[in-house]
C-alpha cells in the first residue's frame, strides 16, 4: 500500500530539498501503527486498534495473538502468521 511516510516518532518524512512529504509503501507502518494504537484512537474507525502496551504484563499471549490476527485481517490484510518466537511478536500479513 502507497502512503505518506512517518518517522519512527511518527512525524510526517519531509524531504528535505523540496519540502514535499515522502510518500512510499506504508504496510510495516500501518502494521505499527495498528500494533501500537488503542481503540479510540481513530476518530473515524474507534474500534481499531491493538494496543500492544495494555498486553505486557500478560502471561498468555493468547489474547494478544487473537487481537492482531482480528484487527489486521479487519484492517484488510491476509494474514498468514501471528506468534510470539524468543520473546518477540511474529506477524507475516500482507494487504492483497
Amino acid at each position: 500500500m502507497t502512503d505518506l511516510l512517518l518517522n519512527d516518532t511518527n512525524d510526517l518524512l519531509i524531504n528535505e530539498n523540496t519540502g514535499d512529504w515522502i510518500i512510499g509503501n506504508s504496510d510495516t507502518q500501518h502494521q505499527r501503527l495498528l500494533l501500537v494504537c488503542t481503540k479510540g484512537s481513530f476518530k473515524e474507525n474507534p474500534t481499531c486498534g491493538v494496543g500492544v502496551a495494555s498486553y505486557l504484563e500478560d502471561e498468555n499471549p493468547t489474547a494478544l495473538l487473537r487481537e492482531v490476527r482480528l484487527q489486521f485481517s479487519s484492517d484488510g490484510m491476509k494474514v498468514s502468521e501471528v506468534a510470539i518466537e524468543n520473546n518477540q511478536l511474529k506477524v507475516n500479513a500482507t494487504y492483497p
